[in-house]
């Protein structure tokens, strides 16, 4: 098929993840072809820096000759088996051993799904069949926080918290799912600290336990670092406070490091190693195959599992995928454990993040930025209309998205998310590359800033306010 031929056959069949029917009617895809450790290359032989990391994923970077031996040596010796009831195979054995290893505390079992919002959905589950089991029936509710992004299943999505993603053309649970303010300290009241917002996120969620009781909340649903929702790093002591209150209130904590874990921010898992918490559950995907397989994994404590497995002898979990611990997933996931440990690449991310979020700082000066946040490699640019009031473009605007496509002119890749501009490279990126990066990238916002002048978005008065 031509190039031309094939972006036909796109906008004729295949329906994308988040389609825009009529921008997606209009302008089609950007075909990639080919890929070969951070960089990618379109069906016209165009190559660009991926500093979005496919979706928070690439970690180990693409291309890798001995990831696709390893593949094809599984797809030879066993490329499925079934997971059933008593049925295994090696390499799911080998990496659900691997992932206890590597998760903190007494987080010693592994429930394999196929990508993220799997796992949450499977955590979802897992959290009320556990109060169940426990006779607590009346522990139904799943707080969570606005901003925050678990993925695109019906349980998932109704727990994510993002508002550009909750739209009204699709239902979601209502009655039992609730959502805390987002920790993002760019967007807090005006007048506070960084500890009195903390102090004031913290006091919310304790009202929120007072007014549902603790004896009918499940578990608390929660990034990290918010990803999808803006790459928002809270403040200092949130995540401990809040795990804290969740011990005292009998609040099971549901860390969901799909994107965080597995070396983003420099750790296996960002929940202890960053924030000294211990979770009750951890959900992960992405970086746990480096994109090479889709595979998730939901992560869980033997307290959990002493009280599922025990009481009633007819008792039987009956939730799984015909792709639970894929043979071929899982031998790829162990194989991409051994990379990011054999070229030390969690340290390289400590190190070579550092720049990363310094070099970025520097754009903090352009027109248009209004926030410049993240730890490492996963990063941000918040994009406003006016730098002083914080005021933003409007949503129909897609500022992001004008930003993105200047920066593949550029030949870089960024995520446009409404006013943001997102950035998770592979990890395997060095500071050569940064400073590529950054450098395309504030191009691509210079010329978005004279691209608005020159077609009116932007009038003298406002000129100046965002400058």
């Amino acid at each position: 098929m031509s190039k031309k031929k094939y972006w036909e056959a796109d906008k004729r069949h295949w329906m994308h993840p988040w389609t825009h029917f009529e921008s997606f009617q209009e302008e089609g895809s950007l075909i990639m072809s080919r890929a070969k450790g951070s960089r990618v290359w379109d069906s016209g032989s165009k190559s660009y820096f991926d500093a979005v990391g496919g979706l928070w994923c690439t970690n180990i970077g693409l291309g890798r000759e001995e990831m696709a031996e390893t593949i094809a040596e599984q797809v030879r010796q066993l490329a499925y088996a079934n997971p059933f009831v008593d049925m295994a195979n090696e390499p799911a054995i080998k990496l659900a051993a691997r992932l206890a290893e590597l998760a903190p505390g007494d987080i010693n079992r592994v429930f394999f799904s196929c990508g993220g919002s799997t796992a949450i959905d499977t955590a979802f589950r897992l959290v009320h069949f556990y109060q169940n089991c426990r006779g607590k029936r009346e522990k139904k509710h799943i707080i969570a926080r606005r901003g925050g992004y678990h993925g695109s299943t019906y349980a998932a999505m109704s727990i994510t918290g993002k508002a550009g993603d909750k739209i009204p053309e699709f239902d979601y649970i209502q009655d039992t799912i609730h959502h805390l303010s987002c920790p993002n300290f760019y967007r807090a009241p005006e007048g506070l600290d960084e500890q009195q917002f903390c102090d004031l996120l913290v006091d919310e969620f304790q009202q929120k336990i007072d007014e549902l009781g603790a004896d009918r909340i499940a578990a608390f649903f929660a990034e990290p670092i918010l990803g999808s929702g803006g790459v928002i790093v809270p403040p200092a002591d949130y995540n401990r406070r809040m795990w804290e209150l969740c011990r005292a209130n009998d609040i099971l904590f549901v860390a969901d490091e799909v994107v965080t874990a597995f070396g983003r921010v420099g750790h296996w898992f960002a929940s202890e190693d960053m924030f000294g918490i211990q979770p009750d559950i951890i959900t992960c995907a992405k970086g746990l195959t480096s994109g090479y397989q889709p595979l998730g994994a939901t992560l869980f404590s033997d307290r959990i599992y002493d009280v599922i497995s025990t009481g009633d002898p007819d008792r039987y979990f009956a939730s799984g995928y015909t792709y639970s611990g894929h043979p071929v997933a899982c031998a790829a996931a162990l194989k991409n454990i051994e990379i990011l440990e054999r070229e030390n690449l969690l340290q390289r991310v400590v190190e070579v993040g550092a720049y990363f979020e310094e070099r970025l700082q520097t754009l903090r000066d352009l027109p248009l930025v209004g926030d410049v946040r993240g730890k490492r490699f996963m990063m941000c640019v918040e994009n406003v209309r006016n730098k002083a009031t914080r005021e933003l473009f409007p949503d129909s605007l897609n500022i992001g998205k004008w930003i993105s496509d200047r920066a593949e002119q550029q030949g870089l890749i960024v995520r446009p998310i409404v006013h943001l501009n997102v950035m998770s490279p592979p990890l395997t990126m060095d500071h050569q590359e940064v400073d590529f990066v950054v450098e395309k990238l504030g191009q691509a916002i210079e010329q978005t800033h004279r691209d608005l002048i020159a077609e009116g978005h932007l009038s003298s008065r406002t000129k100046a306010l965002a400058g």
